[in-house]
């Protein structure tokens, strides 16, 4: 599925309730999931990208569980927005009746004189001349654009990760420090008696 033309707030809203239900980051890894769930073209691909980024901070048990109630409203969403955008038979009907009319108006051609015709070519061919130093970079802007947003919520989702991972290790050597203190002490009052 390619991605959708819909705005994805119903989505997004649902998802970042999941992610702060789950202990998530909502900035960080609410727009790198939603942007794998728009680029990525089909459900395996799309389920092999949330694996990766639900282990940052999912158990492994919950995780498949998680990634396809993800994937689960992502698709209810994306079918509920084609349900309300398909136009009633009236308005097709519309659209086709107002077609026909204006291919029954017939416009009529201006005849135009030689020497009209003869200016008219010469200055689109000096516009022709100039148009071909300007290029429309407006598609590759924006693809590189979007691109750049791609990359940088992945980036921001792997310097997460490894916070994240960090902290985990962390406290879980505060916790084993904590028992180890545990452990000496009440091997001290046991001697003591």
């Amino acid at each position: 599925m390619a991605a959708p033309d819909f705005s994805a707030g119903e989505f997004e809203k649902w998802l970042n309730e999941r992610l702060d239900g789950l202990g998530a980051d909502r900035e960080v890894y609410g727009a790198y999931i939603l942007g794998v769930l728009q680029e990525e073209e089909n459900d395996e691909e799309k389920s092999d990208a949330l694996n990766g980024i639900l282990s940052a901070f999912v158990d492994e048990d919950a995780l498949e569980e998680v990634c396809q109630q993800i994937l689960k409203q992502w698709t209810d969403c994306c079918s509920r927005n084609a349900a309300n955008s398909n136009h009633p038979d009236d308005e097709v009907q519309a659209i086709a009746s107002l077609i026909e009319k204006q291919a029954q108006i017939v416009v009529k051609q201006k005849e135009v004189s030689e020497e009209a015709k003869k200016k008219k070519e010469a200055l689109l061919a000096q516009y022709a001349n100039v148009s071909a130093l300007f290029k429309n970079t407006n598609v590759v802007d924006v693809f590189n654009r979007t691109r750049q947003q791609r990359e940088q919520a992945k980036e921001d989702a792997k310097k997460k990760k490894e916070q994240d991972k960090m902290q985990r290790e962390k406290d879980k050597l505060t916790k084993q420090e904590r028992k180890d203190r545990e452990k000496k002490r009440t091997q001290k009052g046991e001697r003591k008696r």
